[in-house]
């Protein structure tokens, strides 16, 4: 299936509705030809999560779909376009440290176009990034408290491998 933007969306693959008053976020999860996650750092000048490794992804806008912000997230953060959505990896809740109270996140497996080796990050927020395969994947786990490993989770499931 392909939805107006072109993206192809695989079978099974569904996107939440927002209700009225809730707080959404999307994540997407790259995976590169040796089958590992792409990550970005979190500058330490950052609000939310300072100095941590994070997903593409971001807030949902008043409007917007789950879909439309995937795509918009991508392309802001990394310069690539989504071009196939693979697999959704479910529905999380979260409370950052923001005040701005619970949010749902939805996040997916991704194809991009575009050049994986040179991400055009937004290097203010993002200064470093890279990727993560069953070797590193602990490395998602840096400035987190026990309880804030979803970044780490959400790599986890996407590479199908069990959390540790």
């Amino acid at each position: 299936m392909s939805d107006d933007r072109g993206v192809l969306i695989d079978d099974g693959v569904e996107f939440p509705v927002p209700a009225a008053g809730e707080l959404w976020a999307v994540g997407a999860v790259v995976l590169n030809g040796r089958g590992e996650v792409f990550a970005q750092r979190r500058s330490a000048a950052r609000r939310l999560f300072p100095d941590t490794w994070d997903l593409i992804g971001g807030h949902v806008e008043p409007g917007e779909t789950l879909l439309a912000a995937l795509v918009r997230e991508v392309a802001e953060e990394t310069g690539w376009r989504v071009r196939r959505v693979r697999r959704q990896l479910g529905v999380l809740t979260w409370v950052g440290d923001d005040g701005l109270g619970l949010r749902h996140e939805a996040d997916f497996v991704v194809e991009v176009d575009g050049d994986l080796s040179a991400p055009r990050l937004e290097w203010s927020k993002h200064p470093r990034y890279g990727w993560f395969g069953p070797g590193n994947l602990a490395e998602l786990k840096d400035n987190r408290a026990p309880d804030e490993q979803l970044v780490y989770e959400v790599a986890a499931r996407a590479l199908g491998v069990a959390p540790a």
